[in-house]
C-alpha cells in the first residue's frame, strides 16, 4: 500500500475532521469581516471670535426741516404792483420780492414831515415868547400867570414836535412795508397772489414762503426706554445724559434708497424734558447741506454713537442658537468634544453679533456644520479665522457698553 493512501477505515474520520477545521476557519474569517467599525468624527468648521473695538450706535428715524422758514405777508393795504422774483428762485437777504402801491404811504410821510415843520415853528415861537415873558416877569412887568401860560404853550408845542416825529417814523415804516424783502438767504416758493390784487385789506395777506435749507435741521425722537437704557449705562461709567453743549456729538443720516449713512452732521439741540403725552424726548441735528442734497420734509434714517467698546467679542450671527436657557454657541474644547455655552448677546454689527459674556477670546466656535455637532460628541474641527466686518457696518443699540460721547 502506498504511503499517500489511507485505509478506508481511517480516511473517513480524517476527512471529516479536515472539513470541520476548514468550516471553522471560514466562519472565523466571515466573523472578522462583519465586525463593527465606528465612523470617523464629523468635520466641522471652527473659528475663534473676533476681538476688536466697536462703536455702538443708536438708530432712529427722523425728518428733515428747514433752518428757517417764513411766510412773506403784505402788512399794509394796497394793490400788488410787482413780483420781483421767479417762482422757486434762490435769493439773498434784502432782495425785494414784492411791491405794493406806495403813493398813499409816501403822501402820509410827506404830510407828517409838513406837520413836523409846522410844530417846530410853533415851538420856536413859543420858546421865544416864553423867554421874553419870563424876563418881564422877573422885573414885575408881566404877571406870573402870563409867564406860566407861555410855559404851558411851549410844553404843548414841544409835545407836538415829538408827536410829529413819531408820525414820520410810523409813515416811514408803513412806506417800507410796501417793499416786501427777503429776510434771509433762501428759496422762495411760488407766489400766491397775482399782480393787481388788493392785499392787506383785512389783515396780513400771505404772498409766498421763503425757506432756508442751507444749513438744514433733522428732528428725531428717543423713546423713554431708550433714554433710560442710555442713562443706566452712563451711570455705570460715572457720567450722565446731557441736553446742552452737544455740538461735539456726531449724527449721521441716510435717505431712503441710500446705502449706509453718507450725510454727516452734529447734534444741535435736545429737549430738557420728556414729553409726558408721548413719552419721547425730541432732539435736533444740524447739517451743512452745502451741496443741497437734502430737502426739507424728507424721512431719514438717523444714527448717533452712544458708546464704544475697546475689546468686543464678535461671532457670526448664524452661529448662535436659542433654547429655553437663552442664546448659546457650540464650542469645541481641547479634546475635540463639543460643548454648549450659554452666552449673553449684545447688538448686531452687520452679519456679526457682539457677545457680552459666556465666551472667551480663545474659544473655538463652530461656525459651519452645527447640524453635525452635538454637545458631548467628538468632532474633527477644521480651524479657520473670521473675516472682520467692514468699517461701515457699525453696531447699533439703545444700550451702551462704554462711556457715551454725549455725556460729560
Amino acid at each position: 500500500m502506498s504511503t499517500k493512501e489511507f485505509p478506508i477505515g481511517i480516511r473517513g474520520p480524517v476527512f471529516r475532521a479536515a472539513c470541520i477545521v476548514a468550516a471553522a476557519i471560514a466562519l472565523a474569517a466571515c466573523n472578522s469581516k462583519n465586525a463593527y467599525v465606528p465612523p470617523p468624527p464629523p468635520k466641522v468648521i471652527v473659528a475663534q471670535p473676533l476681538q476688536q473695538p466697536v462703536t455702538l450706535y443708536l438708530e432712529l428715524t427722523g425728518n428733515t426741516a428747514p433752518f428757517n422758514t417764513v411766510d412773506l405777508v403784505a402788512r399794509v393795504q394796497g394793490f400788488l404792483e410787482s413780483i420781483n422774483y421767479a417762482d422757486g428762485a434762490s435769493v439773498t437777504k434784502g432782495t425785494q420780492l414784492f411791491g405794493i402801491e406806495r403813493d398813499i404811504y409816501q403822501q402820509q410821510l410827506d404830510q407828517a414831515k409838513a406837520t413836523l415843520a409846522s410844530d417846530l415853528a410853533a415851538e420856536d415861537y413859543n420858546r421865544s415868547e416864553y423867554q421874553r415873558q419870563a424876563a418881564l416877569g422877573r422885573n414885575d412887568f408881566a404877571s406870573q400867570a402870563t409867564v406860566q401860560e407861555w410855559k404851558s404853550k411851549l410844553d404843548q408845542s414841544s409835545a407836538s414836535v415829538l408827536n410829529a416825529q413819531a408820525a414820520i417814523e410810523l409813515a416811514n415804516i408803513n412806506l417800507g412795508y410796501t417793499n416786501v424783502l427777503a429776510p434771509f438767504d433762501g428759496v422762495v416758493t411760488n407766489h400766491l397772489v397775482d399782480l393787481g390784487a388788493l392785499v392787506g385789506y383785512s389783515g396780513p395777506t400771505k404772498l409766498a414762503t421763503i425757506i432756508q435749507a442751507v444749513p438744514l435741521y433733522v428732528y428725531f425722537t428717543m423713546s423713554e426706554p431708550q433714554i433710560l437704557a442710555i442713562q443706566r449705562n452712563l451711570a455705570e461709567h460715572g457720567t450722565s445724559l446731557r441736553t446742552s453743549g452737544l455740538s461735539d456729538v456726531p449724527v449721521e443720516i441716510g435717505l431712503d434708497g441710500e446705502d449706509g449713512y453718507p450725510h454727516r452732521g452734529r447734534l444741535d439741540y435736545a429737549s430738557p424734558q420728556v414729553d409726558f403725552a408721548t413719552g419721547t424726548l425730541t432732539a435736533r441735528a444740524l447739517f451743512e447741506n452745502k451741496d443741497r442734497a437734502l430737502l426739507p420734509g424728507l424721512f431719514v434714517r438717523v444714527r448717533t454713537p452712544i458708546a464704544h467698546q475697546d475689546k468686543a467679542l464678535l461671532v457670526k450671527a448664524e452661529s448662535l442658537g436659542t433654547s429655553q436657557e437663552g442664546s448659546y454657541l457650540l464650542v469645541v474644547n481641547a479634546d475635540n468634544v463639543v460643548e454648549r455655552r450659554v452666552v449673553k448677546t449684545g447688538v448686531r454689527q452687520g452679519q456679526f453679533r457682539i457677545i457680552e459674556s459666556g465666551l472667551d477670546p480663545g474659544d473655538w466656535v463652530v461656525t459651519e456644520g452645527t447640524q453635525r455637532a452635538f454637545p458631548g460628541a467628538k468632532v474633527d474641527p477644521q480651524r479657520t479665522s473670521l473675516t472682520p466686518p467692514a468699517a461701515a457696518e457699525p453696531a447699533n443699540s439703545g444700550k451702551a457698553g462704554a462711556a457715551d460721547p454725549a455725556a460729560k
